[in-house]
């Protein structure tokens, strides 16, 4: 391997966290990795202890569930869907990649803009839904007002992505420590105000609302899966896949049932004061002291940045990598990569001017319907690099429509079409119920037929053709040679950056 020129290092070295990041979709060379498996952790605890996992915990009592049943679904939500996630999280130090570049081993180097095209349309809504909420907080903290707090809040936003990793994980550990004592604040005022074994005395069980709270809670974790990767990709090859992946479980699982249990709980104690009201409400729980108040609305806004800017970067990876398919990018300069987030941060911005009267009820719907898409990707894509693959991918291929994964891989397209078609039968939204719902009891499980389903054909579908072919599926380079070879100067190897 040809040494680096040490002006990127030293760069780094001298402006901290502030340096802006100069990597984009190429891979991460071993020289340039650093941290340890624990890093995952408070990135993705600060992620999680923010006020839409409040909400989407909220959900699931304002849909139906007691407050007890709620927090078991929640749980088993958090976990089952924490696991797909934290698996993808392990491939970032094994491949030094973005997420979603490891989709074109599955459906070819364009092949992977389907799925892709289906994820920027997930970050701007997450995008939106955190700024509206986030947004409020800001417009009571700068009394500017909710439109004017949400303008703020994005453009601090773009600004903290468009420097990337670095201040990213430095975020999640600010986060992480903050929002906890904030979050322990007001769980002790909010058992202060109302009585624990009351809110839980309620123990009427109901199948559709739980599997709800279950299905809530799931998507919220699955959807992480397209860009989770992201963040562990600068993680040294010798570190553990079983760290990465236990770290990353653990501040997922952990700050997400956190929040949403503070924010079932919240609900059942407010009743209908709770809906249209869940800023105020929750800083209305710290007491009349203007410091405190201040300081809350604060957090809140913080708590928001840090999943916002995760959604940003993502959005920036995933819109590269689309364009990348289809024209070779040897470099991103950091005007073009200043566009492609300011354009990110536009489109989230204006979605959630639009819809910030009716956030609530558009948010529950866009959770579940988001999930339909996003599970089958998940499960052609871990069934390909756990099972298929065996954990290796021949990465400068993966630059190359004329290479070995080519330009469109039917076998992981027909999985992911027939995942998808197959779940609306089982599908429950305000705008579309499939006919199994009904015999049900209105349960929704159409994530669980979206995991089975396109995991079981892929694998029948890529195991037939690896054999067609004469070629073992684990096939191909090892993850060392196949770094070695990304960083030689020939044009088949060249990654985009």
């Amino acid at each position: 391997m040809q040494p680096r020129a040490p002006p990127e290092r030293t760069a780094i070295g001298r402006h901290g966290i502030l340096a802006i990041e100069r990597r984009s979709i190429d891979v991460v060379p071993d020289d340039e990795r650093h941290g340890t498996a624990f890093s995952q952790f408070t990135l993705w605890l600060g992620a999680n202890l923010q006020i839409t996992a409040v909400v989407t915990g909220a959900l699931a009592v304002v849909f139906g569930a007691t407050a007890l049943w709620a927090l078991v679904g929640l749980l088993l939500g958090n976990l089952l869907g924490g696991a797909v996630m934290a698996l993808h999280s392990a491939q970032g130090p094994k491949l030094g990649l973005p997420q979603m570049i490891s989709s074109r081993a599955q459906f070819g180097v364009r092949g992977a803009v389907v799925p892709l095209l289906l994820v920027i349309l997930m970050y701007i809504g997450f995008f939106a839904s955190g700024t509206v909420l986030a947004g409020q907080a800001v417009g009571e903290l700068t009394h500017l007002g909710d439109t004017a707090g949400i303008v703020i809040f994005a453009l601090v936003t773009g600004v903290t992505a468009a420097v990337g990793y670095r201040l990213i994980h430095a975020l999640g550990r600010v986060a992480s420590v903050v929002c906890a004592v904030a979050f322990l604040y007001l769980g002790a005022r909010l058992l202060h105000r109302a009585d624990l074994g009351a809110l839980l005395h309620d123990r009427s069980f109901a199948l559709p609302v739980f599997l709800l709270a279950v299905s809530l809670a799931a998507s919220w974790q699955l959807a992480f899966g397209p860009y989770v990767a992201d963040y562990s990709r600068y993680l040294p090859r010798s570190t553990s896949g079983r760290a990465t992946f236990w770290w990353t479980l653990g501040g997922s699982v952990l700050g997400a049932q956190w929040s949403m249990t503070f924010g079932a709980l919240a609900a059942t104690a407010a009743g209908g004061a709770f809906v249209g009201h869940e800023v105020t409400y929750i800083v209305g729980l710290g007491g009349d002291a203007a410091l405190i108040t201040a300081a809350l609305y604060f957090v809140i806004a913080f708590g928001k940045l840090t999943i916002n800017v995760l959604n940003t970067y993502g959005g920036f990876m995933s819109m590269v990598t689309s364009i990348g398919g289809f024209r070779e990018q040897r470099t991103i300069t950091p005007r073009a990569r200043a566009a492609y987030i300011a354009g990110i941060m536009v489109a989230g911005t204006a979605v959630a001017l639009l819809g910030k009267d009716s956030f609530l009820s558009s948010f529950k719907d866009f959770l579940l319907f988001l999930l339909t898409f996003f599970t089958p990707w998940s499960a052609v894509n871990l069934v390909d690099f756990y099972l298929i693959s065996k954990e290796r991918y021949d990465i400068p291929a993966l630059s190359d429509p004329a290479g070995r994964y080519g330009a469109w891989r039917a076998p992981a397209l027909i999985a992911y079409g027939v995942g998808v078609l197959a779940q609306f039968p089982f599908l429950a939204t305000s705008f579309y119920t499939g006919p199994v719902v009904g015999p049900l009891g209105g349960a929704d499980i159409s994530w669980i037929v979206g995991l089975i389903v396109p995991a079981a054909l892929y694998w029948l579908l890529a195991r037939g053709g690896a054999a067609a072919d004469g070629a073992a599926p684990e096939d191909g380079p090892t993850p060392e040679e196949a770094a070695s070879s990304a960083a030689s100067p020939s044009r088949s190897s060249a990654a985009p950056r």
